[in-house]
């Protein structure tokens, strides 16, 4: 699963790398996002403005906006199929911004995070999903999940899922109104392993209230890990 996140880059650079309106004045630097935050994505229905969504989608159709807290994650396997899910997958998707994820080492008895990054340690888009919930009132919450799919060779060695992250050139594709369900699917594999590398982080990062730019920073001692 992926339950954390950064996006640290300078608001100009994210500006310019995904060709977008974003207001300066909303940004800021986040080390640890997590579920239940307000955060960047740019929706299918405005690809040329990033906006605030919640992060924990809320189906449409939902009794309780408390769902959200279970649907952080679409799996990549099911999401054509899964009800809270489908729906999003042909109408709503998104990019999620982001130029680092956090995942924790499985396959030991200590549970070690590890921060994940291009190894140009450039911005990159997660595939997400989005949806549209009213209150009774008619008040809007703008909502997301992001999809996971199986571990590239790189996070393997720490964990059996990571987060879809597009290619550069599927980015626009994947908002695109009228893609081909059977193409979306197929953007949905792990990026290519040589192109990543991930490194040790304190344990600050278990606590979302701790968004510090010491989270992001590497555990002295720590090699980093191509």
């Amino acid at each position: 699963m992926c339950g954390r996140f950064s996006l640290t880059t300078p608001w100009e650079l994210i500006k310019k790398r995904f060709d977008v309106n974003m207001p300066v004045h909303d940004y800021r630097p986040r080390y640890n996002a997590a579920p239940g935050q307000e955060l960047w994505v740019i929706p299918e229905e405005t690809p040329n403005d990033a906006q605030l969504f919640h992060w924990g989608l809320v189906p449409f159709w939902a009794n309780d906006p408390k769902i959200g807290t279970r649907l952080i994650n679409a799996r990549a396997e099911t999401i054509a199929e899964k009800p809270a899910f489908r729906i999003p997958f042909k109408k709503h998707r998104c990019l999620v911004l982001a130029d680092g994820f956090y995942e924790w080492d499985k396959k030991r008895s200590r549970r070690v995070p590890y921060r994940v990054v291009l190894k140009n340690e450039k911005p990159f888009a997660l595939a997400g999903i989005c949806d549209y919930w009213k209150d009774e009132t008619g008040k809007e919450l703008r909502s997301f999940s992001i999809i996971t799919t199986d571990a590239n060779q790189l996070i393997a060695t720490i964990h059996d899922r990571m987060p879809v992250i597009l290619l550069p050139h599927d980015e626009k594709v994947w908002l695109d109104p009228g893609l081909d369900l059977m193409k979306a699917l197929k953007m949905l594999r792990p990026y290519p392993a040589h192109d990543m590398k991930m490194y040790p982080v304190s344990t600050l990062v278990n606590n979302p209230k701790n968004d510090l730019p010491q989270v992001i920073a590497i555990e002295e001692g720590s090699p980093e890990t191509e």
